[in-house]
């Protein structure tokens, strides 16, 4: 296991933890697995601790994490404004977690930025912002889930957490590296595993929770975007999926439905790149923007020059300010510009052929 704080950054992080008595614990817009398995875990931790703590995040999340020991309790922003402001503005500490920037926090962010109370960011993007008062960020780490694995063990604790907590981080690193798909190469990231095993989680389960729980919905929702909606470049090496709110009432689509689409196209020997666009159903004019790849293709790279987003080389996303049709044609602007990386011989297709 890695040190990841030294010395000073140790102890000025306890004794942050010990003079708080009411903490708020934040998330990204959109929280996906890594965000509520991580505020999930260190609110079970810092509860047993005697503190009150509130998990907060700005918008809904995905209906399959639901299952996660304290998901029930999280606080959604827009959907409780009225409710969630005065707990954010009475809170004495803030843990901001898997962001690296306060404008992911989105309608929730002038809110937390309102508090002078410190600030404690745990994450593991990259370019973090200077916005918390103890920056924890390492983004060479598989997930934010695991940052905090390194942390606990760090100040004697990951041997001592209990079988909810070692539940959450699991699921959240199992989230961020698709069941340790991607992202995971390192050794330590087993290592990680081996003491949550220990604690008594069971991953088979927790793998099942996510990833075999789909409705009629989504199971229905899989074949008509890979038969009708799903566009393949194969001179890129890259394919695009495309799902507007009105399909999305035509096939019954609940909210998590779409999770993983993105990847599907990636089974298709030689694709490097896959996008995914999703009107946003929370706001007009919206089309969220997912991007995975392989190998060296760097879709954070990608997603920040044209998407206003950013992320990790192989697992990105952002957001286009317009209607679908213009956002497809954004995205082929996009592909097309970085055809020099897409074109060309494939190491993951046949023989090393084109598709």
């Amino acid at each position: 296991m890695e040190k990841i704080l030294t010395e000073v950054e140790l102890s000025r992080f306890s004794d942050m933890i010990d003079n708080a008595t009411k903490v708020v614990i934040c998330a990204h817009v959109s929280p996906d697995g890594d965000a509520i398995g991580s505020t999930l875990a260190l609110k079970h931790w810092l509860t047993r601790k005697g503190k009150q703590v509130t998990v907060v995040v700005p918008n809904i999340f995905p209906d399959f994490l639901h299952w996660m020991p304290g998901a029930l309790d999280i606080m959604v922003y827009l959907k409780h404004e009225e409710v969630v402001a005065p707990i954010v503005a009475e809170a004495d500490l803030f843990l901001i977690t898997d962001l690296n920037d306060s404008s992911r926090l989105q309608e929730l962010e002038a809110c937390v930025l309102a508090n002078p109370a410190p600030k404690i960011m745990i994450d593991h993007h990259l370019n973090p912002t200077d916005f918390c008062q103890l920056v924890i960020s390492r983004p060479d780490m598989c997930a934010s889930a695991e940052v905090i694995c390194h942390l606990l063990h760090q100040l004697g604790e990951l041997e001592k957490i209990t079988p909810d907590e070692a539940t959450c981080l699991y699921a959240a690193m199992m989230c961020d590296t698709g069941a340790f798909t991607f992202n995971s190469n390192r050794a330590v990231v087993y290592e990680c595993i081996s003491y949550l095993l220990n604690r008594g989680i069971d991953k088979d389960k927790i793998y099942r929770n996510v990833f075999w729980t789909y409705s009629l919905a989504r199971m229905r929702l899989t074949g008509y975007l890979l038969y009708v909606k799903m566009e393949v470049l194969p001179e890129l090496h890259a394919s695009i999926i495309t799902l507007t709110n009105q399909e999305r009432k035509m096939l019954g689509v609940k909210n998590g439905d779409t999770e993983g689409i993105v990847n599907m196209p990636l089974q298709i020997a030689g694709t490097k790149l896959s996008i995914f666009l999703s009107e946003d159903t929370e706001h007009d004019g919206v089309v969220k923007v997912s991007l995975r790849s392989v190998d060296d293709f760097p879709c954070n790279e990608l997603s920040a020059q044209f998407f206003n987003g950013g992320g990790h080389k192989n697992a990105s996303g952002g957001r286009l300010y317009c209607g679908m049709e213009e956002a497809v044609q954004k995205v082929h602007e996009a592909v097309k510009s970085y055809a020099h990386l897409l074109k060309g011989p494939s190491p993951r297709s046949p023989k090393g052929e084109s598709l």
